[in-house]
């Protein structure tokens, strides 16, 4: 049985928790307001996992993780994961997200049209990317619905965390405000 070590860690965005075994990174939980709550979400899905003394390679992960929230531009797509529980699909999905750069985004049925799969694959994208188990190393906050509408977003904040995370790349969502100030009547 493979050993799951975590990390609760604070950044600008709140407390985040990664954790990762021998292969790689198999979690990473997105900030809420406390270590307690970031802990319990991160535990509902390894529950056997113990905290532990994160290696180089996912501290540098840890860093660039708050480098991230407190505004920098990161490029995650290099960091090592273990997706060996994923179905070959969602690997191909997340790989193809991965590739989704810094103030960029996609929609679901892009995604599913670029794995070659048609307009009804983009369904599995949209139920990949909800259950992607290391959200913004994998970034699922930047495929968007039809019509480039935010989506879902089951991370704690919902659909508000997605725009914000995106907000700190630079991308609006929302019309630019008028150039022209109304003349009031």
């Amino acid at each position: 049985m493979t050993t799951h070590q975590y990390l609760i860690f604070e950044t600008a965005g709140g407390f985040c928790g990664i954790a990762w075994n021998e292969v790689g990174i198999t979690r990473f939980q997105l900030p809420t307001r406390s270590g307690d709550s970031t802990e319990k979400l991160l535990l509902r899905r390894l529950p056997k996992a113990e905290p532990g003394t994160p290696p180089a390679d996912v501290l540098e992960a840890v860093d660039a993780v708050k480098r991230y929230f407190a505004g920098e531009e990161v490029d995650f797509s290099k960091v090592k994961l273990d997706l060996e529980e994923q179905d070959d699909f969602f690997k191909q999905i997340y790989a193809a997200a991965r590739r989704i750069g810094w103030g960029h985004t996609t929609t679901y049925g892009a995604l599913a049209k670029e794995l070659g799969a048609g307009p009804e694959a983009a369904r599995d994208v949209g139920q990949a990317m909800a259950k992607n188990p290391v959200a913004l190393i994998i970034p699922c906050h930047r495929v968007l619905a039809a019509g480039g509408k935010i989506g879902g977003f089951s991370a704690p904040g919902g659909s508000t965390s997605k725009t914000r995370m995106l907000e700190l790349e630079g991308v609006r969502l929302t019309p630019p405000e008028p150039a022209q100030q109304s003349l009031g009547f």
